[in-house]
């Protein structure tokens, strides 16, 4: 029996149309899935945070939350240096958040709004960023050079 290219185009398109489910599903587990916490240090104060260290989660962040623990917060780990901003269009929570260089010295910090497009950047080269709830870093006294313990390596 002789098959005809248009029967193995036909069955490649079943097959590519049957594991779409799958590719998507595996997509939105990675975004909505938990992230992994780790304690970290700002200055002497701990801090719970969720890991985002990869585009999906990154991109996602703390939106679409309704409330954030006391002392919980968002570390953004980056794969390059750069100059990184973050924004809070779909973000319900006020927020704060420092950016981190390399070596685990905050460069700014800086407050941000619920649900606007405002561009909050990093002052020098960020490797990292932690969002917490707003005024957490001006309780806890904290400014640009305090160090950032517990951070993981990119």
């Amino acid at each position: 029996m002789r098959v005809l290219p248009f029967d193995r185009l036909a069955a490649a398109l079943v097959l590519a149309v049957l594991a779409l489910p799958v590719f998507a599903q595996d997509k939105a587990e990675k975004i909505t899935a938990p992230l992994k916490t780790i304690p970290v240090k700002i200055g002497s104060h701990p801090l719970k945070v969720e890991v985002a260290d990869n585009d999906a989660s990154r991109a996602r962040g703390l939106m679409f939350r309704q409330a954030m623990g006391r002392n919980d917060g968002m570390l953004f780990v980056f794969s390059e240096l750069g100059y990184h901003s973050m924004w809070m269009m779909n973000t319900y929570i006020p927020l704060s958040v420092a950016f981190i260089d390399e070596g685990g010295t905050i460069l700014n910090i800086e407050d941000m709004a619920p649900k606007t497009q405002d561009t909050h950047t990093a002052a020098g080269p960020a490797r990292y960023a932690i969002e917490t709830n707003l005024g957490w870093f001006a309780e806890k006294k904290l400014k640009a050079g305090d160090k950032v313990t517990g951070l993981p390596k990119p």
